[in-house]
């Protein structure tokens, strides 16, 4: 049965339907008893709240609802607020943001909650959020919990408790401090020690946060000694109990603030950085203790209280009952009331009553706000008869007054600055005696003031925060953002106002308060901003400054540099310095290092503070000379690049005369070197000897100066020799120091050389797995990410669907998964339902070619990035959860319920920049094979005439579709014999426009609609050829702007219209086989002829070829636009033989002969494929060096082209060879003849085989023609 004890209830509304009140009388629950009704409102709205009395403070670990009983009443949704003295309520928040709990879903059913962090409060107070649709708020409430004792202090500014204990006769290896306190006051010393060794440990709040403080002397004046040493916590003045703990474990010191940790700070460390002569400085040991302040520092007392402070197990409290004890120290919490309210969002808005004084002249209003927002409306109201409106309102964190006065200029006042910190400053409008002021901050602060020439008082409401949304309200209006924050002790006309009458509805109006509590939280407390980003922050959310860290991303989670100089390589980087991020998104920070890219293997070279030779100068004093090396990384940033790295090397080095090294192995060494990772070991090996043999290179290699030893400088020759060689064992690296001992004796001479830490290769690129089966999958210990984790990998398969990595909470849950061909889709729940984020490509992802996924989730938002495609971001929701809690194991390639499971190939898998090792878990996994099937890491050089490399499951083939051969290794020549009267046209739609993109960097192809204003800047153009005719047309394309690009055999000519490049070759048209290559980009070109020297020629100004339309070989049937020399030579065709002809990335041959149904080439004439080209002897027959023309440079004016003429022209005959151009430019000039200068090779760097596309609107003005 029930029975009543003395516990009370409120409730907010003065009419109810049932409120019977019955408790179980279990000291651990307090609860309504089943049946027993419950609370049901008159009025069901998000005003209405049940508050309980627990008639003592209490531990609260859970509570639990039900609906009214009996009916349709319920509440779906609810905040739960707790307190000690039933007043300045606290909101429970979940994670630290969350404020609502999930109620009922009907009348009957329990809802249970346990609280993740317990409460201690006296008083509950629950306010429905969301009910049930079809009836009203309906309650039954229940909490679990037990009573709870404590010892209080009560502070009031003047008082301290002083404790002078024991003095111990050593240091003790662990120590703790703890305490509880509250106050209203930011600032203020909670705790004051003093040691036995003149050090000193301080506990003191400044603007609402904790330091901790380590002084050099026991002084609490500041001085240069003070070593701000841990600042944790944020608005700690909330007149809110807050723990402390500061505890010493042997070198380490932490500091905890309501549970969150600061991370522990090394004593030895802090020994050296603050040069105090301590075996450890935490290890405080204190001969004297005070809680509260000293006398002569009022000004830095404590107001409030503090609860259980405890040293080392001692309860302070019990002592100060008994002894020393200053001031009106009081062994309870005497608390001031402060009613404060929250504006919550835009909505929000308090409106007054008119004043009932309307005989005043003038008006005075006071508050207090604290706010993270740099904007919002304090408060406004209307002037007597409407005459003009008043405006108090924050912008760029100043308080501003405005004033607009019908017929008068508006009148304006700002004061304060900064006003934004999340600190309490308070404000003060007056109005009296002609005068008017804004005071802000009180003394301490800020003023303005004026003397407007009209009476300044309120002639209606006065609302504070922001005016009521209805339409048709003229009252209030508000041109400025509305106030989110905290208001309290409003005052108007120097009368206090009453916030629980507000809240009563008895004073005034309100929308959207939360009445009798602050609600500002700290979203920078602890921040989210990781690699030392900075936080900023508003009421709803929070920014991260990265600049400066090396990381991007909302919160600066994402390595902006790449990890290896390897990946620097594959961008197309040359050698230099660049910073080398080797674990990503890690906690390593990133380091300068230089790339040197010059050979074979790309090295990361790692200098110290001595690479150069060095002579050795021998003191005295000492035996031994002890070299000690510094290293531009750090410890860990070295073992990390040690440890991704293949392979690693240092040069070391000695040079002697009569300076013996390491003597026999059987003796003792009489130098040595210490290396390896940490402080290292002590190694008696030299370079290019194994670990452990006392032996230098010359010994293995059986060459040393003197057989009887393993080292040439251990003959004590008294000619000069060496010792040198590479350390290549990683363990062993990198060199650390060097003892030198042999340095002493009369003639003795010797240098020495530590060269810098080189390392090649990245292990991680290519660790793989390789899945066949969709049962198949890897399992690795849990993904630890909860509030941030970044994943990257790259992946190649034949099938359209499969799951890449799942992880798998209670709840929770990440995945990531090829959902179609064409879509990869990242999935997550952190509580908030599941959330998607997915990425389209415009190609298939079935492909079997490599592609790379990068996803990333923090506590603001989630990203999915493939290949080179845009990011695609989602945001969190706002207050949402945001701990990702995983519990399973971590599957790869597959999923627990061995569905969905991926086939193909993952490699190089990094979590939060820690790499996976696939490949040795998958040789202990069946269905899963170390590394990736598929040979093109070993045999892709076979793939030939820029063939690409294609990986299948168990081979490799080469694509030719790039290249003008054809065959399994792309070695086959295609090649046609042509009469005159052939004509094979080559089409330039959208399969040219796919082809000319597919070498090139951009990565979507154009529309339609810009076919004809394709632009190349650059060609790239290869042929062979083998005919008697001349003249005669190789090769031609057309432009839908009447430019032309040609290839011809022609007789040698001057012409006035014509510039004329003539090569030194001769006798080609010989019925030999010729290669001829050409090249152009801009307004450099480069030919060469088989194996002769390359050419390089300069144009005259810059040249693109606009709207390219067609390609022909052999015969031209439309020649219109053509200069009439040409257009003969055109309408002639060609007899002989092509072969390999390749223009960009088209080959026109491959396209007529292997595919003409689905090519877009049209063939006249007789075309018969024949093997004129095949032949390898011809290939190194070239042309005799003449010697030599000058080159002519000729420029006319053709007014009549539309559109403009490019033209490159080879002349070939029995003489010699010329190329013949005419480009379109863009520019006036006059015309005129000129040397063509030779480009130098180093000016013409090796033009990349692929075209350079830029849009063009149409023909210009002023196009000239060149005819080189």
């Amino acid at each position: 049965f029930c029975v009543f004890v003395s516990k009370i209830i409120k409730v907010n509304s003065q009419f109810f339907r049932l409120l019977r009140v019955f408790f179980f009388p279990s000291p651990l629950s307090f609860s309504l008893c089943p049946g027993a009704g419950g609370w049901s409102p008159l009025s069901s709205d998000r005003y209405q709240w049940l508050e309980v009395d627990l008639g003592g403070r209490t531990r609260i670990t859970a509570v639990a609802t039900q609906g009214r009983y009996g009916s349709s009443d319920w509440q779906t949704a609810y905040l739960l607020m707790f307190s000690d003295t039933g007043h300045n309520w606290k909101q429970y928040r979940q994670e630290g943001s969350i404020g609502a709990f999930a109620g009922n879903s009907n009348a009957d059913s329990v809802v249970q909650h346990k609280l993740q962090h317990q409460v201690i409060a006296r008083y509950v107070r629950l306010i429905p959020l969301n009910w049930n649709p079809n009836g009203r708020i309906g309650l039954r409430l229940e909490t679990y919990g037990c009573p709870y004792n404590s010892d209080v202090l009560s502070f009031n500014g003047q008082s301290s408790l002083l404790y002078r204990l024991t003095p111990r006769p050593r240091q003790m290896s662990s120590e703790s401090i703890s305490l509880k306190f509250k106050t209203l006051k930011n600032s203020g010393i909670l705790l004051h020690a003093e040691g036995q060794n003149g050090h000193s440990l301080t506990l003191e709040l400044e603007k609402g946060k904790l330091q901790l403080l380590i002084r050099k002397g026991t002084t609490l004046s500041f001085s240069p000694d003070i070593r701000y040493l841990v600042t944790l916590g944020s608005l700690l003045d909330d007149q809110h109990w807050h723990h402390v703990a500061v505890e010493h474990h042997s070198n380490h010191l932490k500091l905890t603030v309501d549970k969150k940790r600061h991370p522990p700070h090394s004593c030895r460390y802090l020994v050296l950085l603050y040069f105090i002569v301590s075996a450890c400085l935490c290890a405080l040991s204190p001969v004297q203790m005070i809680l509260g302040a000293q006398q002569g520092f009022s000004y830095r007392s404590f107001y409030g209280c503090l609860e259980n402070p405890v040293y080392n197990g001692l309860n302070l409290v019990d002592l100060a009952k008994q002894k020393d004890q200053r001031g009106n120290v009081t062994f309870s919490c005497s608390e001031p009331v402060f009613v404060a309210m929250t504006f919550t969002g835009p909505q929000s808005f308090l409106r007054l009553p008119r004043r009932i004084d309307q005989s005043s002249l003038g008006i005075s209003v006071g508050l207090q706000f604290r706010t993270w927002n740099k904007a919002g409306l304090l408060l406004t109201f209307e002037l007597p008869n409407r005459e003009g409106r008043v405006w108090l309102y924050l912008s760029k964190a100043r308080t501003h007054l405005q004033i607009h006065k019908s017929g008068r200029a508006p009148l304006e006042l700002n004061a304060g600055s900064a006003l934004n910190d999340g600190q309490w400053h308070s404000v003060d409008l007056i109005s009296a005696g002609g005068r008017l002021t804004i005071t802000v901050d009180g003394d301490e602060g800020a003023s303005a003031h004026a003397s407007p020439s009209f009476l300044i008082t309120t002639g209606g409401h006065i609302f504070f925060g922001g005016c009521p949304t209805e339409e048709n309200s003229q009252e209030c209006l508000n041109p400025f953002k509305a106030f989110q924050g905290c208001m309290r002790l409003l005052t108007v006309d120097n009368r206090p106002l009453d916030l629980i009458k507000v809240q009563q509805r008895l004073i005034g109006n309100y929308s959207h308060l939360q009445i009798d509590m602050c609600g500002i939280i700290d979203r920078c407390s602890p921040s989210h901003c990781e690699h030392g980003g900075s936080c900023s922050q508003s009421w709803s959310t929070f920014h991260c400054n990265c600049s400066g860290t090396g990381y991007s991303g909302a919160t600066c989670h994402s390595s902006i540099y790449e990890q290896s100089c390897e990946a620097y390589k594959h961008k197309g980087n040359i050698s230099g310095y660049y910073y080398i991020d080797v674990d990503s998104s890690g906690p390593i920070k990133p380091q300068l290092l230089y790339c040197n890219m010059t050979e074979d293997n790309t090295w990361m070279v790692i200098h110290h503070n001595n690479t150069d030779l060095t002579r050795v100068q021998p003191s005295p004093e000492v035996n031994q000379h002890v070299v000690h090396f510094e290293y531009a990384s750090d410890e860990e940033q070295l073992a990390a690049i040690i440890s991704l790295s293949e392979h690693c090397e240092q040069e070391i080095a000695y040079h002697c005369r009569k300076s013996r090294l390491l003597t026999s192995p059987e003796g003792s060494p009489l130098s040595w070197w210490v290396g390896g990772p940490g402080v290292g070991q002590m190694h008696t090996h030299w370079g290019g000897a194994p670990p452990g043999s006392q032996q230098c290179a010359c010994s293995l290699q059986d060459n040393c100066v003197d057989s009887r030893y393993h080292c040439n400088c251990d003959a004590d020759s008294n000619e000069w020799t060496n010792d040198s060689g590479l350390l290549t064992h990683k363990e062993t690296l990198p060199v650390r120091s060097l003892v030198l001992g042999d340095i002493q004796r009369h003639g003795s001479e010797s240098t020495y050389k530590v060269g810098p830490l080189r390392c090649h290769g990245d292990k991680n690129v290519w660790n793989a797995a390789f899945f066949d089966k969709e049962t198949s999958y890897l399992h690795f210990p849990t993904l630890h990410g909860e509030l941030s984790a970044d994943i990257s990998f790259l992946f190649k398969t034949t099938s359209s669907s499969g799951v890449f990595l799942e992880n798998l909470g209670i709840k929770d849950f990440i995945r990531i998964e090829l959902n179609s061909s064409n879509e990869v889709l990242f999935s997550f729940d952190v509580g908030n339902g599941p959330l998607e984020v997915s990425v389209k490509a415009g190609s298939p992802l079935n492909d079997n070619r490599w592609h790379r996924i990068q996803a990333e989730r923090n506590v603001k938002e989630a990203s999915l990035r493939l290949d080179e495609l845009p990011a695609v971001t989602q945001e969190a929701p706002a207050d949402g959860h945001i701990h990702l809690q995983l519990n399973s194991q971590l599957f790869i390639g597959g999923t627990a319920s061995r569905q969905k499971g991926f086939r193909g190939c993952i490699r190089s898998l990094q979590l939060n920049g820690v790499t996976l090792d696939l490949e040795e878990r998958a040789k202990i996994t069946p269905g899963v094979q170390a590394g990736c099937p598929g040979h093109c890491s070993s045999y892709g050089s076979l793939c030939q005439n820029q063939g690409r490399c294609v990986e299948r499951p168990t081979s490799f083939s080469c694509d030719c579709s790039s290249s003008a051969y054809t065959g399994p290794f792309c070695n086959k020549e295609v090649s046609a014999s042509f009469k005159s009267e052939t004509s094979v046209t080559y089409a330039f739609k959208e399969q040219m426009v796919n082809e000319l993109n597919r070498s090139s960097s951009a990565s979507s192809s154009f529309p339609s609609s810009i076919y004809s204003d394709i632009t190349l800047k650059a060609e790239n153009v290869s042929l062979s050829f083998r005919t008697s005719q001349s003249p005669a047309l190789l090769l031609y394309v057309s432009s839908y702007h009447r430019e032309y690009f040609a290839v011809l055999l022609s007789k040698p000519g001057d012409s006035k219209d014509a510039e004329i490049l003539r090569s030194k070759v001769k006798n080609l048209a010989d019925r030999q086989l010729h290669v001829v290559t050409i090249s152009r980009l801009a307004d450099v070109v480069s030919v060469q002829i088989d194996q002769n020297p390359k050419e390089d020629f300069n144009l005259t100004s810059g040249v693109e070829f606009n709207g390219i339309r067609s390609l022909v070989l052999g015969r031209v049937h439309d020649s219109e636009g053509l200069d009439p020399d040409l257009a003969q030579i055109a309408s002639l065709g060609f007899t002989g033989c092509l072969s390999a002809v390749l223009f960009n990335s088209i080959s026109p041959l491959k396209a007529a002969l292997l595919h003409p149904k689905t090519s877009p080439v049209t063939v006249t004439g007789p075309l018969i494929q024949s093997i004129c080209g095949f032949t390898s002897a011809n290939l190194s027959h070239s042309g005799s060096v003449g010697t030599g023309q000058p080159l002519v440079n000729a420029i006319r004016s053709d007014s009549a082209l539309i559109g403009g003429v490019i033209a490159v022209v080879i002349f070939v005959t029995v003489s010699a060879l010329a190329i013949m151009a005419r480009f379109l430019y863009r520019r006036k000039c006059t015309c005129q003849r000129q040397e063509v200068k030779t480009v130098k090779p180093e000016d013409n760097p090796e033009l990349p085989f692929r075209s350079r596309i830029t849009s063009q609107n149409g023909p210009t003005e002023n196009q000239k023609e060149y005819f080189i």
